[in-house]
């Protein structure tokens, strides 16, 4: 359920609010990194829309299809259940551009670093993204939310150490994790 904001805060999934376990295909390889479902649930009660917009060239591989994803996106809504949080909507691009299966192997515009599932959740919810947070550990998550003038602020957990010195530049924020971003976002919000 969406609560009616004009602003969102966007998080990517592997390596952000989960462990990365480099395609990850079933619920019995999730787990949620630490503070992360905590983290949720403070935005959760502060009303504010959790959107997750992640990657997942694990389809267009073959690797594992729409179906495995759905059971993992269910399967991590009832992790997040058992801590009060919960996921608004969900938004993935399937796609690789060079690699993989018909009709999968594209060059999309909702592959991070473009912006392009950012953009289906503001024509379908209204969300302001320059008022809006983005929350990655790669690179890619800050340029897609810099790209529409979010916030965007990355996480040291998942590839954001290795990646660190990529986006210093670009990156608003940066994070020990998901709930370091989310007090960041909370004192921008007082601002």
């Amino acid at each position: 359920m969406i609560v009616h904001n004009d602003f969102a805060v966007f998080i990517d999934r592997d390596g952000t609010i989960n462990v990365d376990v480099d395609f990850l295909s079933s619920p019995d390889q999730l787990q949620l990194i630490p503070r992360s479902a905590e983290a949720i649930k403070v935005l959760n009660d502060l009303g504010i829309p959790v959107i997750v917009i992640t990657n997942q060239s694990g389809i267009a591989r073959g690797l594992y299809s729409e179906a495995d994803l759905h059971r993992v996106h269910s399967a991590m809504d009832e992790m997040l259940k058992r801590y009060g949080a919960t996921i608004s909507a969900y938004y993935f691009c399937p796609h690789h551009p060079t690699d993989g299966i018909a009709p999968y192997v594209k060059d999309c515009v909702c592959r991070k670093p473009k912006p392009g599932m950012l953009l289906r959740a503001k024509k379908k919810f209204g969300f302001d993204l320059r008022r809006s947070f983005i929350v990655g550990d790669k690179c890619v998550d800050v340029q897609a939310g810099k790209s529409v003038g979010a916030v965007a602020i990355q996480v040291s957990t998942g590839y954001g150490i290795e990646e660190k010195g990529l986006c210093a530049n670009i990156r608003d924020y940066y994070a020990v994790d998901l709930f370091d971003a989310v007090q960041f976002i909370k004192s921008k919000l007082k601002q």
